[in-house]
């Protein structure tokens, strides 16, 4: 009798009874606005992880001790955001229903909305850090207000001022960064100011979301909208670190790998160790 071969991050097969973190992808982009392919990135960083080790020098942790679940890739309408959107809303939902942390692998960065609508419902004094290349602050991208370009700004409508902390930002309009400064708190460009956002956010409910494109092209340029003057992997690897070893992370996503546009495959490696080093520092 053959097995069902299912497909999970490696070190991700914790029974769904002893898992605290689930895993699960969104393989979403309707509303790409340059180049499409984030809907690959989910199921390219499960096969490529079994290219890096389950154990990180970096945290001396290793994977094969955790308690995560991966369950797989949402299956999502392409033709209906809203209805794509509803079905990460209800699977974040059940997931926190079972008092487990929601992990989502994008996808294109507006699948966070559909995760961040319940667990605004769960913990209605969340807050988000968001790591990044874009503001994605627009009210609509084309007229459109559900988009990549605006998923911040639809966050904001949620939580409202005060609540959102972007780090790494380095490409809008105008019209965003005026928007912004009333709004949210932006540290462009790197991390400096994140320890002390880390000291504030002590305690509380933080969902994290990070875009992949908050590094550098030239260490990452697997992803539809590169932005030159990015952070390094290693920059990138000690701030998600200290987020999800500091802070009460309640959700989290890693989103806008798209695979195809680096056949060298190390945009897909550099997400995988990402992850890897993210699940660690969940790791008590």
């Amino acid at each position: 009798m053959l097995n069902k071969n299912i497909e999970v991050f490696m070190g991700c097969d914790t029974g769904w009874h002893f898992a605290s973190t689930v895993l699960f992808g969104a393989p979403f982009d309707s509303t790409t606005s340059y180049r499409p392919g984030t809907r690959f990135g989910s199921g390219a960083i499960r096969r490529e992880s079994y290219g890096i080790e389950s154990y990180s020098p970096y945290q001396d942790r290793d994977l094969l001790d955790g308690d995560v679940v991966d369950v797989g890739d949402l299956e999502l309408c392409f033709g209906d955001t809203n209805a794509a959107l509803d079905s990460i809303t209800e699977q974040t939902r059940q997931i926190l229903a079972s008092h487990k942390r929601p992990f989502m692998l994008g996808g294109e960065h507006l699948v966070t909305l559909g995760a961040f609508r319940a667990v605004a419902e769960k913990f209605p004094d969340v807050h988000i850090i968001h790591f990044d290349a874009h503001a994605d602050l627009r009210n609509d991208y084309l007229g459109a207000p559900l988009s990549h370009a605006c998923v911040l700004h639809r966050c904001w409508d949620i939580v409202g001022d005060g609540k959102i902390f972007q780090f790494g930002i380095r490409s809008g309009d105008r019209e965003e960064f005026e928007w912004g400064r009333g709004h949210v708190k932006t540290n462009r460009f790197d991390f400096s100011t994140l320890p002390q956002v880390i000291e504030q956010l002590k305690g509380k409910p933080v969902y994290f979301t990070l875009d992949l494109d908050v590094l550098d092209p030239s260490v990452f340029p697997g992803t539809g909208t590169p932005e030159p003057g990015g952070v390094t992997f290693d920059e990138l690897r000690r701030a998600a670190t200290a987020v999800c070893s500091n802070l009460r992370i309640v959700g989290c996503d890693v989103n806008e790998l798209s695979p195809h546009y680096d056949q060298s495959g190390v945009s897909t490696i550099v997400a995988c160790k990402i992850v890897r080093e993210m699940l660690l520092a969940f790791q008590k």
